[in-house]
């Protein structure tokens, strides 16, 4: 499977990293206001704004990814101000309030603490928002995106941001990810074990996780150190009621308990917010629908991890493939 969810159309992506503190932020926006719905899986999530979510009329003006954690929340006001200054939101006469649902990862325990996506970062990363390609794997909030810590950082792996989307019956549907996860990662199409806790902080073998928390599990607790998130956007170009965008949210999560493992740790904050960008009007099966915003969500997934660079020490799943 080819593509990026900007093949949806109605969609730029902007990104900006830092390489040094190994935190950044990715920002979806939309040339309209978009009708959005979210599941959310985890429950260590972090977010604002989502209360439009809950409203049956309330749209959308973009979406922010960040790294930092709670701190990266404050990014959103970069989004906010950059579309206010295009007369981008919901008109209140005086001026416009852009509506930006915003959720993070955990990534303060790799790089630096304090390092953190602000609202001057936010900004730039919509300055560089465009239709095209969309750089993958170490880069945007995937700087500082790491997978496979039941044991800490140390004996992790990289993980990334990845995107993808596939032609359908029903027009273009697209996904975009960034994997954080406590857990190991899988490939969606193969089931191969991709990325993980490694056997030593030096080592080149990803073990088995499961198998490891068993083992861990009869020694004692074991010392968890920081909290994760796999976080991802579906969109479809069709137009959708608000319960049904909730409802395909849902039906896409079947690509995390296949490329996750566990999915939905007590320690992840997963979710997963869809859009529609209502270009076409026709009858669909939400089911159907569903399977392919799956298809297109796992394969996001799968190319986050893959395509990811090592950093901060970390390798990444091309470095044990050498």
């Amino acid at each position: 499977m080819e593509g990026y969810i900007t093949d949806v159309e109605g969609i730029r992506v902007g990104q900006i990293s830092d390489p040094e503190g190994l935190t950044g932020c990715t920002v979806l926006l939309f040339d309209d206001r978009y009708l959005g719905g979210v599941h959310i899986p985890g429950i260590a999530a972090g977010s604002r704004s989502f209360d439009t979510f809950r409203s049956i009329a309330g749209r959308i003006d973009g979406i922010l990814l960040a790294g930092g954690s709670a701190y990266g929340l404050d990014a959103t006001g970069g989004v906010m101000k950059f579309l206010e200054e295009r007369g981008k939101g919901f008109r209140v006469g005086v001026t416009t309030v852009p509506a930006v649902p915003t959720c993070i990862i955990f990534d303060l325990g790799f790089g630096s603490a304090q390092a953190r996506p602000d609202q001057a970062m936010a900004y730039r990363a919509c300055e560089e928002a465009k239709r095209g390609p969309v750089s993958e794997g170490s880069v945007g909030v995937g700087t500082g995106a790491t997978v496979g810590k039941l044991h800490g950082i140390a004996r992790a792996m990289k993980g990334g941001v990845g995107t993808a989307s596939l032609d359908t019956c029903y027009g273009r549907v697209g996904a975009l990810a960034v994997v954080n996860a406590f857990g190991e990662c899988l490939d969606y199409a193969t089931g191969e074990r991709i990325a993980g806790m490694r056997d030593s902080p030096t080592g080149t073998q990803i073990v088995d996780l499961v198998e490891e928390m068993e083992a861990q599990a009869m020694r004692g607790p074991y010392g968890f150190e920081g909290l994760n998130t796999t976080l991802a956007v579906v969109a479809t170009e069709v137009a959708l009621s608000k319960p049904e965008l909730h409802r395909l949210a849902f039906l896409s999560q079947g690509a995390f308990v296949r490329t996750t493992r566990p999915a939905h740790s007590l320690f992840d904050g997963d979710t997963i917010i869809s859009v529609s960008t209502e270009r076409r009007s026709m009858e669909v099966d939400l089911n159907t629908l569903g399977v392919f915003a799956e298809r297109a969500l796992g394969e996001a997934i799968t190319r986050a991890v893959k395509k990811a660079q090592g950093r901060g020490g970390l390798p990444a799943y091309g470095d044990l493939r050498r």
